[in-house]
């Protein structure tokens, strides 16, 4: 199953994502994260929210966990393995972990005697001298001895017998054994033992004073191992009496391991997770493919069965085709992706398959078409099936394919399967367009600049651009106008009439866009006066209700004083209280200030330029919307805008370009120009834009760059790809 999925990888050009997340994970498993996902992916994002040091890398266990259920002895070496991963749980229990994470964490119990077998080690793995004297003992007389052998070879060196036959002074380690090179004749001098010859006709020998002190520092080894031997059979039987426990241990170590690696991965690359849910829908907003570099984002939704890209050639349709299923495949095993997650919706899917390569080769002996119907012949038993099917025509005469793909996917839509399909020709999707589980996506062009835009328009066959692509490419233009007049009149037409279409949707879809803008601020518009409105009638009546409250405590406090007074003080107080009934009235509304068309105003938070004026009342201008608002409401504007902003924003809408071609103009023109376009696209909305300044003598280049470098409302940019210009352009984000 592992390997299935490797292959769909690996299709899908997603194998060096996955060889980042796997150099993540601090012991080799695959990459499939079974269990709960809606828990798994609570506890990754509450793991994203904390700092922790990811784990070190440790050996598989298995088999060592099998030796100790059979009462077996375990090396040290695999003794410190089970410590590694018992003090790493250690240290995730002393985080501040919350909700899922923290329970899981707190059912995860360590025990006492393990904890303290964990202090027998030290960080390199190895035992700590101090616990056992034995050990400190034998490792001073090792090191004395080291130091016997070292002396030794120094004094067999330098003695001037042995020196004359020596033919370096050098100590040459040889199968195994620490030698001395030295000519023939030396057994007068030097009692030792030949190990081997060497290339020059002389003898590395092994002294007989060194193979003694060897042997004595071979005794030290074998007593030291024997003490080794002694604590990994005491550690081996604890391990056995908490065999479960370990077992438990070393599968929770697994599944954090997929954690920390998910979210080692998110945050390196700045990515999300979307969690997979049961709707089966496609909705990708601000989706890049990983494996590609400063890439352009791709919003898609794909909620219906089956999905055609057509349009022009090199336009990303294959690219989006993989993206599609490849964000489907990320979510379905909780790995993370360059998306936004919370405006995305990601359907699960048991069963993925991309027919993509041409299956002709000289191994498997079969055609390229005879290779896609054995490949769709296996696809009708699958169930929740996500199929990608790139260049769907691949292989026969497209006319009869399209009949006989129309026919296919019908049935594959019947059995509920989601599909994606490119084509080249247009005859299968307008046979399947009229079936409501499908829906139509064009790769658009880029007329102007005579190249593909990598956008999407949803809802329309797409033109292919072939004459235009092949011109761009190098192919003579007599050459093309042939190809277009041995393609026929009246298909061309059909292709023009495709392109405008196309355009004319674009140019819909942008006033759409403008329209829900406009609408948009209208409905805030509204709101805000509404609340105004509200605010204004509460602010009246709780004044009204104070100034009542204090007339009626003022006559009240009168008539209580009216009791205890004589006449002459009855009369005095009686017009005290009157008085205060003349000084109390009712709020009344500020007073209009002298106010005069083209005046800029404020009302709230809404700012606008009054048109037109009335007895009480001013109509306003605000955004290219109009009210009226009564002339007590307005206060002057300190905020100044421009007359015609409205038209002078709708202009810049519609010229727009994302593009812009320097070449050959001086700096200084070049700077004004690109000063221009920058605020162009800011007003228009671009996120991202396209200059062209060449490479030349590198002047116009840095001019930009340093241009650039300068502006406020530049985010950033880098050289464009090699297909839209390289070093002589530049891709900006705004």
């Amino acid at each position: 199953m592992a390997s299935l999925n490797k292959d769909l990888f690996a299709k899908l050009d997603l194998s060096s994502y996955l060889w980042d997340f796997e150099a993540l994970l601090a012991r080799k498993k695959s990459f499939v994260l079974e269990g709960d996902s809606r828990l798994h992916f609570k506890r990754i994002e509450e793991l994203l929210k904390l700092d922790f040091k990811p784990p070190k890398e440790v050996a598989n266990l298995n088999t060592a966990l099998m030796h100790i259920s059979k009462q077996g002895i375990i090396h040290l070496d695999t003794c410190f393995e089970f410590v590694k991963i018992y003090l790493y749980f250690s240290y995730l229990k002393s985080l501040k972990a919350e909700r899922e994470l923290k329970t899981w964490l707190d059912k995860i119990i360590l025990e006492k005697s393990l904890l303290e077998l964990c202090a027998y080690f030290n960080e390199k793995g190895e035992l700590k001298d101090s616990l056992d004297e034995r050990l400190l003992h034998l490792n001073e007389s090792m090191k004395l001895k080291k130091e016997q052998i070292s002396s030794e070879f120094k004094r067999l060196i330098y003695t001037k017998n042995i020196s004359s036959y020596l033919l370096d002074n050098q100590i040459h380690f040889i199968n195994g054994f620490d030698t001395l090179l030295v000519r023939g004749g030396f057994a007068s001098f030097l009692k030792a033992s030949i190990v081997a010859r060497s290339a020059n006709g002389g003898f590395y020998v092994r002294p007989l004073s060194i193979e003694r002190l060897e042997n004595d520092m071979q005794g030290l080894r074998e007593q030291k191992e024997q003490i080794y031997y002694e604590y990994a059979k005491k550690f081996s039987a604890l391990f056995y009496k908490f065999h479960s426990h370990l077992s438990f241990i070393n599968r929770a170590f697994d599944l954090f391991d997929h954690y920390q690696a998910r979210v080692l991965l998110a945050k390196n690359k700045d990515y999300d997770f979307v969690l997979a849910d049961e709707s089966k829908d496609l909705i990708l907003k601000d989706f890049a493919h990983p494996m590609l570099k400063n890439a352009k984002s791709v919003d898609v939704n794909f909620s219906k069965q089956v999905l055609i890209i057509t349009g022009v050639n090199a336009g990303g349709k294959t690219m989006l085709l993989k993206s599609l299923l490849s964000a489907a495949l990320l979510a379905k095993y909780l790995l993370p992706m360059k998306i936004n997650a919370n405006k995305s919706k990601i359907g699960s899917f048991k069963d993925f398959e991309a027919i993509i390569e041409d299956p002709q080769n000289a191994k498997n002996d079969i055609s390229t078409f005879a290779g896609r119907m054995l490949a769709f012949s296996k696809l009708f038993e699958k169930k929740e099936l996500l199929l990608g099917i790139d260049e769907i025509e691949l292989g026969t005469d497209f006319e009869e394919a399209a009949s006989l793909y129309s026919v296919l996917v019908e049935r594959l839509i019947f059995q509920k399967a989601k599909i994606i399909i490119t084509t080249h020709h247009k005859r299968l999707a307008f046979l399947l367009a009229k079936n409501e589980e499908v829906e139509l996506l064009a790769a658009l062009f880029d007329e102007k600049l005579m190249r593909p835009r990598f956008e999407f328009l949803q809802g329309t066959i797409g033109k292919s651009y072939a004459f235009e692509t092949a011109l761009r490419y190098g192919i003579a233009l007599n050459l093309i106008e042939k190809a277009r007049k041995n393609y026929g009149e009246d298909k061309q037409n059909l292709e023009e009439l495709v392109g405008k279409n196309i355009n004319l949707e674009l140019s819909l879809k942008q006033a759409l866009i403008e329209l829900e803008n406009k609408q948009e601020r209208a409905n805030e518009l509204l709101n805000s006066l509404k609340e105004q409105k509200e605010l204004e009638k509460e602010r009246f009546d709780k004044e009204l209700s104070r100034l009542e409250l204090d007339f009626y405590k003022a006559i009240e406090e009168a008539k209580k004083s009216i009791r205890a007074l004589n006449l002459k003080d009855k009369q005095r107080a009686l017009n005290k209280a009157n008085e205060l009934k003349k000084e109390l009235s009712l709020p009344q509304k500020n007073e209009a200030k002298d106010f005069k068309i083209g005046d800029f105003v404020k009302y709230n938070q809404i700012k606008g330029q009054i048109i037109s004026l009335f007895k009480n009342e001013a109509l306003i201008e605000s955004e290219g919307l109009r009210l009226r608002v009564g002339l007590s409401l307005l206060s002057p504007s300190s905020s100044i805008r421009a007359k015609n902003t409205s038209k002078i924003e709708l202009v810049r809408l519609k010229n727009a370009s994302m593009s812009l071609d320097l070449h050959g103009l001086r700096s200084e023109e070049a700077i004004q120009r690109l000063d221009k376009f920058i605020s162009d696209a800011l007003i228009a909305g671009f996120d991202e834009v396209l200059i062209y300044h060449g490479i030349g003598t590198g002047k116009l280049a840095y001019a930009v760059k340093e241009f650039l470098k300068a502006h406020k409302s530049i985010k950033g940019f880098s050289d464009a790809p090699l297909n839209q210009g390289g070093f002589g352009a530049k891709l900006v984000r705004l």
